[in-house]
């Protein structure tokens, strides 16, 4: 039997329009009566998620800026931060990468110096807590992670360039079309849900997994049931046991419903 469900949520549990499957409010309950626990994992921070997940924020455990952070019921479960020298040398290759802005994501609040109608409308977006600074090397917080915004393409751009340099000393991943993350070589979202699953008690044969995109891999790599969504880059398709609906098709819930019917839930 599954007792612990963890979905990624921006391009696997959420449509393209940014909305949350039919019926989700439901599922949670139900999942609660069952003690099933449902985890959103997710590169956005704690403190977007907790808004996104208002109503459900002592129902679910939050794995925050990419497994960095980990909330339930309002404890902290888990925290990793970024060693601050790191940090600034991070920083500093960033600035002297062509097309690319930077997010410095803190415990306390995310960190930009530089806004523009695009880089700005994608911060909003995951960062519902973000200060505009005249220099991110000043800032003084818990750094959890360096979030990268490649106008171009991480693949393509700043990920052939940054990755030889820095990523034998920190954790970098391509969360999404235009962003790349670096943050503690000991930190992603499969080390943060085996860190639940110990704590909760729970097995990789009792876990199942959503997601869409390469920072999701790791998590992946913790549980029997993994599934991309059919929407995931074929290199994430790879890295799954089995394969859900897209997230237009509200494959999360699809196939949460079926396993339910199958009695696996």
């Amino acid at each position: 039997m599954i007792k612990l469900i963890a979905t990624d949520i921006d391009g696997t549990l959420l449509n393209a329009e940014g909305k949350l499957p039919e019926g989700f409010d439901e599922m949670i309950l139900r999942l609660e009566k069952k003690g099933i626990y449902l985890a959103i994992a997710s590169g956005r921070q704690y403190h977007t998620l907790l808004n996104d997940f208002a109503a459900f924020k002592d129902r679910l455990i939050f794995i925050a800026e990419n497994g960095a952070i980990v909330i339930y019921q309002g404890k902290e479960l888990f925290f990793r931060p970024l060693e601050r020298q790191k940090v600034e040398g991070i920083i500093k290759d960033i600035r002297a990468t062509e097309e690319c802005d930077i997010v410095l994501c803190g415990k306390k609040s995310a960190y930009v110096e530089t806004l523009n109608t695009e880089f700005e409308a994608e911060v909003r977006k995951y960062y519902h807590r973000c200060e505009l600074v005249k220099d991110l090397l000043s800032v003084e917080d818990d750094i959890l992670k360096v979030a990268l915004y490649d106008y171009i393409d991480p693949q393509e751009n700043s990920f052939p360039k940054l990755n030889p340099k820095w990523g034998n000393d920190v954790k970098v991943i391509v969360s999404g079309k235009h962003w790349m993350d670096f943050g503690s070589p000991d930190v992603d979202k499969g080390v943060a849900l085996k860190k639940i699953q110990d704590m909760l008690g729970i097995k990789y044969e009792e876990t199942m997994v959503f997601g869409d995109y390469f920072n999701d891999v790791p998590m992946m790599e913790r549980s029997y049931y993994s599934f991309a969504v059919s929407n995931a880059p074929e290199g994430v398709k790879e890295k799954a046991r089995f394969e859900a609906p897209s997230n237009q098709e509200e494959g999360v819930m699809k196939v949460i419903c079926q396993m339910e019917k199958d009695g696996l839930l």
